[in-house]
């Protein structure tokens, strides 16, 4: 759970990035709502590994569907949360769902690349993606991606204004 802020950046730039086809705000807390298993385990002192079983791709893709079916009753509140931060805001029950599954996935393949104990194909013990990465190639990296969110988003601003300035 303390790691979560990781995915902020990456989660921000792929859903500012591919707007038109993610739905932002459930595809970034996709990436949040996963680690309540962490959270869980250590909470309640379980003693099982804290990246078990929503931290693979076949549970993650069931939480990201309960997500997105969660989601989608909120869908009037994060669009006037969007139209705040001036992102133009179009989703779709679908789009809700398929957002929350990829953004479990992508919360699931980044822990994955430096968690030794994250088994992404679970049931199989196989873990393609282990140790690739150190931990502090992924704090680069999620800063690298929180700094391209920032300018993206910045774009994105001035596109807004000069859009609605036009009218």
């Amino acid at each position: 759970m303390p790691f979560t802020a990781y995915h902020f950046g990456p989660s921000g730039l792929i859903g500012l990035g591919l707007r038109k086809y993610i739905d932002i705000p459930v595809f970034v807390l996709a990436n949040v709502i996963v680690d309540f298993e962490v959270l869980v385990i250590n909470l309640f002192g379980l003693g099982w590994p804290v990246h078990r079983y929503c931290h693979t791709l076949l549970i993650g893709a069931a939480v990201g569907v309960v997500w997105g079916l969660v989601a989608y009753p909120l869908r009037h509140l994060f669009k006037k949360i969007m139209h705040i931060l001036r992102i133009p805001y179009q989703t779709g029950f679908w789009k809700m769902v398929v957002s929350g599954i990829l953004g479990v996935w992508l919360h699931v393949a980044l822990d994955a690349t430096y968690r030794g104990d994250v088994q992404i194909f679970w049931p199989s013990k196989a873990k393609p993606l282990g140790a690739l990465l150190t931990r502090q190639h992924v704090l680069l990296i999620s800063i690298a991606c929180f700094v391209a969110a920032l300018i993206l988003y910045g774009l994105i601003i001035r596109a807004y204004k000069s859009k609605n300035t036009q009218k």
